[in-house]
């Protein structure tokens, strides 16, 4: 006890240093870093077939938070809760609708973390995919300035949509400017030599570090938020980033059998849509390894990109005014369950990673077990920030574990259209909108193989008022 106290003592001593508690200038900035369908897929959780020396150099300076949970197994909902700090709809057209009741006037609709920190005085810049739409807004090609994805949030939004004509051509888009107009005739997978411009994320990267420069020579603090597209199918990469898996064998997929009894597996249409050479990776091993080694390709890529923004905070000096926070916006299923994709609310989709870096933290590079939400990353900038945290938040800070990575957690939401689940240290359950309920104790091999609902009747009779009364608060 004696020492986690002198933890946060240390941890408030930098913060009234760092952050200062001030307005204005002298707060610190904010980078905030989201990649699509992000497993925990990186060297810094313990995957040592997987090159991430950028992303693994930030999270040996940064809390690792290695038990992350999103709110929900899809892009737009799931940005949803890390944009609003609240529980929402659980599909991609969440913040849509959000902006639908702000337009309205019918409510009060309370400010997005962008929009709050804007308010407080910081230039707030997005670039690619922050929110669900790369660019931020609607329309057929998504580049329509009246329908904006989230309104008042950003002083600038942007999608630099190159030869993809359009955000909605990044979004999907493999080399030289290919966009997907027929799905199955794109490749599922691809790797061609060039520089990191050849896919959309290049020129997304490159947008950030222009960004990046001008908000360096602004007066104002800053909360530029940079979204990268890969590894979202398809799994296109540069090919200097598939070379570290050309021919490496990678670990046997775990559970790999499709489950039985009422679940939330899903047949995995949008992976099966794109052109696999009519291969199967359920009933063809070579074929799931390939797809494996590209999906890593497309980590390496991203990480380095992620690099490459990092960089340019060092050379511009401004690491030691910035807080950085790395985060999935939810897992990937490869194989497990035989599901190739996420909207499940099984562990591999749920699972993702999140990494926070401020200059006053102490013990960089450790790992805190202790479960948490994507819904806490709001609170947590604000306290760190020293900016009022909003009341209506369902999140809570994170700035315990920042002290000390055995601080404790809380149990972890999740939901999609017809389920929802709770997730504890020991155990996660599912409640079907039917009635049905799945229960997994994970103390075991078997994990979120063996239904155990009904032989535990009294546990799912708890953790359904607890999953209850999380989403009513």
């Amino acid at each position: 006890m004696a020492s986690r106290v002198v933890a946060f003592v240390v941890l408030i001593v930098g913060w009234l240093s760092f952050a200062g508690v001030v307005q204005g200038e002298e707060r610190p900035n904010i980078l905030l870093i989201c990649v699509d369908d992000l497993r925990p897929e990186l060297g810094c959780f313990g995957k040592d077939y997987i090159h991430s020396p950028n992303i693994d150099r930030l999270a040996s300076q940064s809390r690792i938070f290695a038990r992350h949970y999103v709110q929900a197994p899809t892009c737009g909902a799931s940005r949803y809760t890390l944009l609003t700090g609240q529980y929402g709809p659980a599909d991609n057209g969440a913040l849509f609708k959000r902006a639908t009741r702000i337009k309205s006037g019918a409510e009060t609709v309370v400010p997005s973390m962008p929009a709050w920190f804007r308010k407080h005085g910081y230039r707030t810049v997005s670039v690619g995919k922050v929110s669900h739409h790369p660019g931020g807004r609607g329309g057929n090609d998504w580049d329509d300035d009246g329908q904006p994805e989230m309104p008042n949030s950003w002083d600038r939004h942007l999608l630099p949509a190159g030869d993809w004509k359009h955000p909605r051509g990044a979004m999907h888009g493999l080399a030289h400017g290919e966009i997907r107009r027929e799905v199955g005739k794109m490749d599922v997978f691809q790797s061609v030599a060039g520089p990191d411009s050849i896919y959309p994320d290049g020129l997304i990267v490159d947008q950030s570090l222009q960004q990046l420069d001008q908000l360096a020579a602004d007066r104002k603090p800053f909360f530029l938020a940079v979204g990268i597209i890969r590894p979202h199918l398809p799994f296109g990469a540069p090919a200097a980033s598939m070379q570290p898996y050309r021919g490496v064998s990678l670990p046997p997929i775990p559970h790999p059998v499709r489950p039985a009894g009422k679940t939330t597996w899903h047949g995995s249409g949008e992976f099966m849509k794109y052109n696999r050479w009519k291969r199967n990776p359920n009933t063809d091993a070579e074929f799931a390894t390939e797809v494996r080694r590209h999906y890593a390709a497309c980590v390496t890529y991203a990480d380095s990109l992620v690099g490459r923004v990092l960089t340019r905070l060092d050379e511009l000096e401004l690491k030691d005014k910035t807080m950085v926070v790395l985060w999935g916006d939810h897992g990937w299923h490869l194989g497990e369950h035989q599901i190739w994709g996420k909207h499940a609310l099984f562990e591999e989709s749920l699972h993702s990673p999140l990494i926070i870096h401020h200059p006053g933290i102490t013990a960089g590079g450790q790992a805190t077990n202790s479960m948490v939400e994507t819904l806490d990353v709001f609170p947590t900038l604000c306290e760190l920030s020293g900016l009022p945290v909003p009341d209506s938040l369902d999140g809570v800070s994170l700035t315990p574990m920042l002290a000390d990575p055995a601080a404790p957690g809380h149990d972890a939401i999740s939901y999609k259209r017809n389920a929802e689940t709770i997730r504890t240290k020991t155990h996660r359950l599912i409640v079907h909108r039917t009635g049905e309920v799945e229960l997994y104790d994970h103390t075991t091999t078997e994990a979120e193989t063996k239904n155990l609902a009904m032989q535990n009747e009294a546990l799912v009779k708890e953790l359904k008022a607890r999953l209850t009364a999380r989403l009513k608060r």
